[in-house]
């Protein structure tokens, strides 16, 4: 299995009504309030005590213990048996509770500034060489693997890159014989996070929930043995130690390929964005200690857009488009997923259900049992992955296939208008000229300002959420990966050419967007690799057949400024329009149904 986001993101409360992001999940209380291991233990008296006051207290002991059991279970001395007639406990009360370690101390006593200096000086020598030029330089294209010292099971194919010609065009990401690469328009996702807060199906901290409220009544053993002393390990929406280190790497990397840019910047700093959430900005400082070294400061400029409603913003357009909050329009990938999980999991339903006796799984608790183990590898380790086959974990896959399909990508009816506002920012940057018409997710404060938004720049750096780039993808019409849609929801079907496994990838980032000057072609070239893939663009209008996915610069911006021109985001995001449940009603283009 390739995997993949086991849900789509938000953040706090205030998204619930937005099913644009399908997971936000809230925390579980904590189990109880134990008392702090590193608390003074209460002063004692040393006391003594004569037989018959033992005996006594021993008595009594006995008396309440078989009273106890007589309340619960309305006889003395007895065990919950299962159903095979075997004697067994029932889970302790803390099972499924949340474990929560907050770092730092509130107030460490040892936090003196003063005393520990960021700098002091003394560094010694500090000249720099020439810019690295991977990219150019190395003999073959270097991957981005995304590898971390997790133990994940040999069932899960973790972090697999497409292989080449997987889109279609059978050429390396690097430069072609002959070219030169002249800028980069970089696009990548956060690094692998915690839950979201809140989810319409599915969900870990629901789960856990459900069989913390429940262990009372439960007891499981076989495979599910472990849930008997399990607890919920998980933080909600930050980065995982595993997802710092993505996007720190994934700043080396970039660094490491494309780090000659920078040398066209004479007397300005590169432009950084990201926006508010806290995800982004920590991924984006992430990425920028990996690409700058430390310190960062004063050698590139982040600029931090803000994720909330009536902010337009081109990295979380959602926000802007009032239709993405009705779940008919803006959340339509749901009932697919809860068609396919009732076909794919049925008999892993029925297999697990016989070792667990008290507690009736149901279809959603073992595809979250399935997001858990996306999950929980993240921090290192999960025995929910062993639970399940090979083929169920292709199932699985699919099931994140059909989810972002209609949820985000091109079976939405709202994706080519949220995506449309980064395209109206790619093609000024691509033009050198100010964005003609501030009618979607743009922002003008923002845009209009050249400091802010520079359009003269070689390197640009863009962080945003894995269903935005879906949303890009689909309004650029990179219809490649739309030949085999409108997907189904009772089958697999063969050699499909949507895969989010590979387009919106649990534990990668993305490339996008290379310039190129080739002595052989007029005027500069254009390619996109996404995910170390060269994607094909003859969904483009004008844009050749080539063997190595390049177009001339001028012709994708003339075939972008027509599918803007031709894009109504007021319709899409404002129209009151509706659309059928289910395949009633289907798009392959992620275009709205037609106003007229």
């Amino acid at each position: 299995m390739k995997e993949s986001d086991a849900d789509i993101e938000v953040g706090d409360d205030s998204y619930k009504p937005e099913p644009e992001y399908e997971e936000q999940q809230s925390l579980l209380p904590s189990s109880g309030n134990a008392p702090s291991p590193l608390a003074p233990p209460p002063p004692s008296k040393s006391r003594t005590f004569s037989s018959p006051y033992l005996i006594l207290a021993f008595l009594s002991g006995a008396l309440a213990c078989v009273l106890t059991q007589y309340a619960f279970f309305g006889t003395c001395f007895a065990s919950r048996s299962s159903a095979n007639g075997s004697a067994h406990i029932l889970a302790p009360p803390y099972v499924g509770s949340s474990e929560v370690h907050n770092w730092p101390p509130p107030t460490p006593i040892n936090d003196i500034p003063p005393l520990f200096p960021t700098s002091v000086g003394h560094a010694g020598a500090t000249p720099t060489g020439a810019e690295p030029a991977l990219i150019i330089t190395a003999p073959s294209y270097p991957v981005q693997t995304g590898a971390a010292p997790l133990v994940v099971p040999s069932v899960l194919h973790a972090g697999e890159k497409p292989e080449k010609g997987a889109f279609g065009v059978d050429s390396d990401p690097g430069a072609p014989d002959g070219c030169t690469i002249t800028g980069l328009h970089f696009l990548h996702r956060h690094g692998a996070r915690y839950p979201t807060a809140w989810a319409s199906y599915g969900g870990p901290a629901s789960m856990a929930r459900r069989l913390n409220e429940a262990a009372a009544s439960w007891t499981a053993r076989g495979d599910l043995d472990f849930l008997n002393n399990w607890t919920y390990k998980l933080g909600e929406e930050v980065l995982t130690p595993f997802g710092r280190q993505q996007l720190f790497d994934l700043g080396i990397s970039i660094r490491l390929k494309y780090g000659f840019l920078l040398e066209n910047f004479k007397d300005t700093l590169p432009v950084f964005r990201t926006e508010s959430q806290d995800r982004m900005l920590a991924s984006a400082l992430n990425f920028a200690a990996g690409f700058w070294g430390i310190p960062y400061e004063h050698k590139y400029l982040q600029s931090i857009t803000i994720e909330d409603r009536h902010f337009n913003n081109t990295l979380a357009p959602y926000r802007t488009c009032p239709n993405s909050g009705n779940r008919a329009k803006g959340a339509r990938g749901t009932p697919f997923l809860k068609q396919w999980t009732n076909v794919y999991l049925k008999e892993a339903r029925d297999r697990l259900q016989i070792q667990i006796d008290g507690y009736t799984l149901s279809i959603e608790d073992v595809y979250t049992m399935q997001q858990m183990c996306a999950y929980e590898a993240t921090i290192g380790f999960s025995k929910f992955c062993g639970l399940f086959t090979e083929k169920e974990w292709e199932g699985f896959n699919y099931a994140m296939d059909l989810f972002f399909w209609y949820e985000s990508a091109f079976g939405s009816p709202l994706s080519r208008a949220q995506g449309i506002g980064y395209v109206q920012e790619l093609v000024a940057r691509l033009t050198h000229t100010p964005i003609e018409s501030h009618n979607s997710s743009t922002n003008s404060t923002l845009d209009d300002n050249p400091i802010t938004f520079p359009l003269n720049d070689r390197l640009y750096v863009d962080a945003t959420h894995e269903v935005v780039v879906l949303n890009i993808i689909t309004a650029l019409n990179l219809s490649s990966f739309a030949t085999n849609g409108p997907l189904p929801s009772d089958h697999i079907p063969k050699d499909r050419s949507f895969r989010a496994s590979e387009l919106a990838p649990f534990q990668q980032i993305f490339n996008f967007n290379v310039m190129l000057s080739c002595p052989s072609r007029e005027g500069e070239q254009l390619r996109i690799i996404v995910n170390d893939g060269v994607a094909p663009l003859t969904g483009i209008e004008g844009c050749p057949e080539d063997a190595h996915g390049m177009c001339p610069v001028s012709t994708f911006v003339a075939a972008q400024k027509k599918i803007i021109a031709n894009t109504d985001w007021n319709w899409a995001c404002n129209g009151d329009w509706e659309v059928p449940a289910g395949h009633e009603w289907n798009t392959t283009t992620g275009d709205a149904p037609s106003a007229s």
